[in-house]
């Protein structure tokens, strides 16, 4: 059922490819770092600070809101 409901294009697409169509709610530390444009350590400075909260999943695996972020520093990025 799921793969009637996909285009023509996107059966064709990778499966990275396909993920990215999907929508994100959360990003790593790595990828915040790059959204914001600081440190890696400056994000976790942040979450330190407690300017953005941090949601641990597991005890290596840690993720913050896109939601709480795009509040915390008045961004208009798209949840993609």
């Amino acid at each position: 059922m799921y793969l009637e409901a996909l285009s023509k294009k996107e059966r064709k697409m990778s499966k990275k490819e396909l993920n990215k169509l999907q929508v994100k709610k959360y990003y790593r530390a790595k990828e915040l770092k790059e959204l914001l444009g600081v440190g890696l350590s400056t994000v976790w400075l942040y979450a330190k600070q407690r300017k953005i909260t941090p949601i641990k999943l597991s005890e290596r695996v840690t993720v913050f809101s896109i939601d709480e972020i795009n509040k915390v520093f008045n961004l208009n990025t798209e949840v993609l």
